[in-house]
């Protein structure tokens, strides 16, 4: 079943006088537990798309549709409620609050949907230890390796139990061991039957992925079937 649809989208952006045309009409379907990575070079429109898949903007033109919901009908409310209870978020620079503990970073997105202390503290305890950091719930971000902060990252983008995990460059501040355990991690959570959305633009990131979305001058210009990539 179809949990993202979208239909002739389009974005464009107004630059004093002039019309940059950063989507230009995508076509694209994900299904509940794809494991989709989407590639372009710079100025294709992979940010772009990526800021519309997470509801972060609207698209200018076409049809967006989250669970067969179609997010340009949605006010600003409506559309921030949506982001957090459907999305999570992984970014390339781990966006974790320095003065807040692993523990509380975790329980950031569950505070702003209104869960109650206790049962933030479990949720986020369970995710802590999910992603085995178990030992490091009262550590600060500075305290942490890098793989560590982006298992926070994964932790706290994973603690509302999202319809999608929509991943940024997930590996691009790491080395290439740490970002190779980072892709085993995605790949148990895949396992499981998480919808991922990987956005990068190193092949053998997302070669790890089933499917990849190449994207061009605004447009998808290619879907490419890898399959499933061997553990390590």
């Amino acid at each position: 079943m179809a949990i993202i649809r979208l239909s002739g989208v389009q974005k464009t952006y107004l630059m004093g006088e002039f019309e940059v045309r950063a989507l230009r009409g995508v076509d694209l379907e994900i299904n509940e537990g794809d494991y989709v990575a989407i590639m372009g070079p710079s100025g294709s429109g992979k940010s772009t798309l990526m800021h519309i898949l997470g509801c972060l903007d609207r698209p200018t033109g076409g049809i967006y549709e989250l669970r067969g919901r179609a997010i340009q009908s949605l006010n600003d409310d409506e559309l921030s409620f949506t982001r957090n209870k459907e999305i999570g978020f992984v970014f390339q620079s781990f966006n974790l609050l320095p003065i807040m503990t692993v523990q509380q970073n975790v329980e950031l997105p569950m505070v702003y949907g209104g869960v109650g202390s206790g049962e933030r503290r479990k949720r986020a305890k369970n995710q802590i230890e999910a992603v085995g950091l178990h030992e490091r719930g009262h550590h600060l971000p500075n305290e942490l390796s890098g793989g560590q902060r982006q298992r926070v990252a994964i932790a706290r983008a994973l603690v509302n139990d999202p319809a999608i995990l929509l991943a940024d460059e997930p590996t691009g501040n790491l080395d290439s061991k740490t970002g190779e355990e980072i892709m085993v991690l995605f790949q148990q959570l895949s396992d499981q039957g998480r919808t991922i959305v990987l956005v990068t633009h190193e092949r053998d990131i997302a070669e790890h992925a089933h499917k990849i979305v190449h994207i061009k001058d605004g447009v998808v210009n290619n879907v490419e079937q890898v399959g499933k990539k061997s553990r390590r």
